[in-house]
């Protein structure tokens, strides 16, 4: 069995970067049911306001892209990046001054 290796190209990571108001109890609700729906369809906080999803292919992050269009409340701001696993593995994240290494890339195949 011949085994494909993964393309650095081909695996995508899907960023959602929300500023969502918050001052009424209307608007908080309104903002967790968009955060949980973002981790409902798996993302991980990266920040408060920042979340991120592996996709295994251009395909799966167009699907997951739809999802979170379609999740996008009435107000507040929303904005989506894609990039491409080989950009990825090139963030540099600081926690105070320590430089610490980005998660490792899942290893599984999405099979849906």
């Amino acid at each position: 069995m011949e085994q494909t290796r993964l393309n650095a190209y081909h695996i995508m990571w899907l960023f959602v970067f929300f500023d969502l108001p918050t001052n009424t109890k209307k608007e908080r609700k309104v903002a967790a049911r968009f955060r949980k729906g973002l981790l409902q369809d798996g993302f991980s906080m990266m920040q408060f306001s920042v979340y991120t999803r592996h996709c295994a292919s251009r395909e799966s992050a167009d699907v997951h892209l739809h999802r979170v269009r379609s999740m996008v409340p009435e107000k507040g701001q929303v904005s989506i990046l894609t990039v491409t696993d080989k950009q990825y593995g090139q963030i540099v994240n600081y926690w105070g001054r320590k430089i610490r290494e980005s998660a490792p890339s899942p290893q599984q195949l999405e099979l849906f």
